[in-house]
């Protein structure tokens, strides 16, 4: 059975939920992006964790009245239930909800609704609950509102991490590959705000890293592997430093413009950890890939002078540009 709702948003509110919807993957066959699947993950995923914490909140507030010892518990309760309806009422209206869209719901996440509707409703809308509940939701930091949506695969990860059980998945990023793995840990990049899982291939146990929110066709097999400490450790400082990639560090000097120190300062997402600087010559222990695709953004005002495959890969990254911004080249195809 589906049914249909229709929610109104702030401007503000519909983008960041889209640009989640986007973030995570959610698309259609034509690969646009799949705000309704979204929303619809997002209510079964997050009503169980939204009602504990309205419920805690409402316990709190009690608690403050009750300790006022002119105060009944009944006036406690009563009061307690006013100031949640005023807040509730507060988040619903703190922007104007401008926009709307259209929800449509099925399965589990009908039935949430229909217990929405049945019990939770006695002084607002279907509207304003749903958007104060996406209003929590987006409340908290990115890495951990990718593990609410994807909930199921946090907690089969993380059994298996704990059963030290060899996984099998596919990846978003390389659909037609099977990844057989020893999982060691979970991390989350302070720079993207997203969540990797450190492991192991069973085959010649090189390090590697996967995104969860791509992860798809996740199984838990029943073989054990044999858990290394020294893996453990190996992964844990990969965590710590740069876990969306588990490639071996190098170590690579850096030559940069005083227009590119100011950039590299600006620049936080993936920035690489600075082991010394010299003046505007910077020394890094990074991988190379990484390394390389974050001076991409900075042209000439910052040159990898080593290791030399990536003073080579960056010079060929520039001439490769170079050709595509020839004028002649892009006139040719326009005609």
């Amino acid at each position: 059975m589906t049914e249909k709702y229709k929610i109104y948003l702030s401007d503000d509110i519909r983008s960041r939920l889209r640009n989640d919807a986007e973030l995570f993957e959610f698309t259609k066959k034509d690969g646009s992006i799949n705000l309704n699947a979204f929303l619809k993950e997002l209510l079964v995923n997050y009503f169980d964790q939204y009602r504990a914490k309205q419920k805690e909140l409402r316990q709190t507030i009690f608690t403050e009245i009750s300790s006022c010892s002119q105060v009944s518990r009944a006036e406690a309760e009563a009061i307690a239930d006013r100031v949640m309806k005023a807040y509730e009422k507060n988040e619903s209206s703190r922007s104007a909800h401008s926009t709307a869209l259209t929800l449509t719901v099925s399965g589990a996440s009908h039935d949430i609704c229909r217990t929405i509707e049945n019990n939770l409703l006695s002084d607002t809308s279907m509207s304003s609950y749903l958007c104060d509940l996406f209003s929590s939701y987006l409340a908290m930091a990115r890495h951990e509102r990718e593990v609410i949506i994807y909930q199921d695969v946090f907690d089969e990860l993380r059994k298996a991490i704990r059963l030290r059980h060899v996984v099998t998945f596919s990846s978003s990023a390389a659909p037609d590959t099977v990844f057989k793995i020893n999982p060691y840990l979970i991390a989350s990049s302070k720079e993207e705000q997203c969540n990797y899982l450190l492991c192991t291939d069973c085959r010649e146990g090189y390090p590697h890293s996967f995104r969860i929110s791509r992860i798809r066709s996740l199984f838990t097999t029943s073989e054990v592997y044999a858990y290394d400490q020294a893996t453990q450790n190996k992964l844990q400082e990969i965590a710590l430093r740069n876990p969306q990639s588990a490639s071996q560090c190098v170590e690579a000097k850096v030559l940069m413009t005083d227009r590119g120190i100011a950039k590299f300062h600006l620049v936080v997402k993936n920035r690489p950890d600075v082991f010394r600087q010299e003046g505007n010559l910077f020394t890094f222990f990074w991988p190379k890939s990484q390394l390389e695709e974050y001076f991409k953004r900075f042209g000439y005002d910052a040159i990898i002078l080593s290791p030399v495959e990536c003073y080579t890969n960056m010079r060929a990254f520039y001439g490769r540009s170079f050709e595509t911004y020839d004028k002649k080249r892009w006139e040719k195809k326009l005609k």
